[in-house]
């Protein structure tokens, strides 16, 4: 399974400007919300929760909030890009860029895991991370994922 097929185009947003988790948070629900047809605060609800857990950051600038939720139906995923940082209770202390928001039936619990390796997998190079940021616009963004999620 490749991240383009969860990721769809209209749910890149290449400059999220909440300044604080709930906020990011609630923009990278919107588009869920709106392809599927659900309540964006129940989507939010679902990162809040998992977000009381422990924070989803990875380091290096980048989170990964996830959660299940029943009557979703298919695996979605929203990535965001935050230039200015948000403070996410970080594991290494940096501020978080870079947001790849996971949401998935709550039956598909396998899934869920192997995709949120995956991921986290594709954000380990100091490289990708850097063009990523650097990309003008959520097509380039795009075609960064496509490109390194191929070498996997």
């Amino acid at each position: 399974m490749k991240i383009l097929d969860f990721l769809r185009p209209e749910a890149v947003l290449p400059d999220l400007v909440g300044r604080s988790p709930p906020e990011v948070l609630a923009a990278l629900c919107r588009p869920v919300a709106q392809q599927h047809g659900l309540d964006p605060g129940r989507l939010l609800q679902t990162l809040l929760d998992r977000e009381k857990l422990g924070s989803t950051s990875v380091g290096d600038g980048v989170a990964i909030p996830h959660g299940r939720l029943a009557g979703l139906p298919a695996l979605t995923a929203v990535f965001g890009r935050a230039p200015a940082g948000v403070e996410f209770r970080a594991v290494d202390g940096k501020p978080v860029r870079l947001f790849l928001a996971l949401f998935a039936p709550e039956a598909e619990a396998g899934l869920y895991v192997k995709v949120l390796a995956r991921v986290s997998r594709l954000f380990r190079s100091p490289g990708f991370r850097e063009a990523v940021l650097a990309a003008p616009d959520a097509p380039a963004i795009l075609r960064l994922i496509e490109a390194e999620d191929a070498r996997e």
